[in-house]
């Protein structure tokens, strides 16, 4: 009985092993020259998306071409940050020159989805993602500053079209995403250099608050998961990707070509090929990694 149950846990002491080695490849240049670049996201048809934030473009990425999806001269837009491309072709964005949430459709045509809330334009919206019945929560930052308190979180329903203020007195609310592991929002709360993590009612409201984790020298920025619920970060200013167990023990610390990584992206037919944004030297690196992203829309 003592030999079984040896072999039982030194099998589950292998597996935690093996859950916890992350691997990353060496980075590749995928394009420069970009104007701090932004929300990249993927459309599970092989193309990724780029906000370019100081700059007046979105970018497109394939396998075959890199080239310009759409121009701010040509359509309604000003200065997109988080992107999150859905299902049908379309891509969700925020605009933080307009102070709206935007739907772009595939023929680069804009909606706006929301702009306002109590008869007031939004400040800067920064990132959005969607919960696992479709409904939007983004991040809305205004000033910088660990005493700045004026941040704040949004939970839209798109079937009611109802908007909520879920979340408010943030220093600097940035990277937000959902742990398809815990089911909890995950927040970077940049000024701060932490990141916070909530329970979500059903009605989309928040409870539980908790520091998830703190990253010292430079700010949490945009953030995803893979399939494990493990969390990867960009952390602007710190040269840095963090990944993050779901119990917040640091599993990988991987250097970046440069000291302002601002997001992360998991794409590729098996999403096991990792993109970041970065805005030291204004481009776009890929590498691949021994996980599978998380992605809501795959099936």
């Amino acid at each position: 009985m003592m030999k079984i149950i040896t072999i039982i846990l030194f099998a589950f002491f292998l597996n935690i092993n093996a859950q916890e080695n992350i691997e990353f490849s060496e980075w590749e240049l995928v394009v420069s020259n970009q104007q701090f670049p932004e929300g990249i996201t993927y459309d599970q048809n092989g193309v990724l998306y780029s906000s370019n934030c100081n700059g007046n473009w979105i970018t497109r990425i394939s396998e075959t071409k890199i080239d310009t999806f759409l121009l701010a001269s040509d359509s309604t837009f000003q200065k997109t940050n988080g992107m999150l491309a859905l299902p049908d072709g379309s891509i969700l964005a925020t605009d933080f020159g307009k102070g709206a949430i935007l739907k772009i459709v595939k023929n680069g045509k804009i909606n706006s989805v929301v702009n306002e809330f109590n008869g007031t334009r939004f400040n800067k919206p920064n990132d959005l993602t969607l919960d696992k019945n479709g409904n939007l929560f983004f991040s809305e930052p205004n000033n910088w500053g660990p005493e700045i308190y004026d941040g704040r979180v949004f939970y839209y329903n798109f079937s009611t079209k109802s908007l909520k203020l879920i979340k408010d007195k943030i220093a600097f609310p940035n990277g937000i995403g959902i742990s398809p592991k815990t089911e909890r929002l995950y927040l970077s709360e940049s000024a701060k250099s932490r990141i916070l993590s909530f329970e979500i009612n059903e009605d989309g409201t928040l409870r539980d608050e908790k520091v998830f984790v703190e990253i010292p020298g430079g700010d949490p920025d945009g953030l995803n998961f893979d399939e494990n619920g493990n969390l990867y970060v960009a952390h602007f200013g710190g040269g840095n990707i963090y990944v993050f167990s779901p119990e917040g023990k640091i599993l990988k610390k991987v250097k970046t070509p440069g000291t302002k990584p601002s997001n992360v992206e998991f794409a590729g037919n098996d999403l096991m090929t990792f993109y970041i944004t970065e805005d030291q030297t204004n481009s776009i690196y890929k590498c691949r990694v021994n996980r599978k992203g998380f992605n809501i829309f795959s099936k």
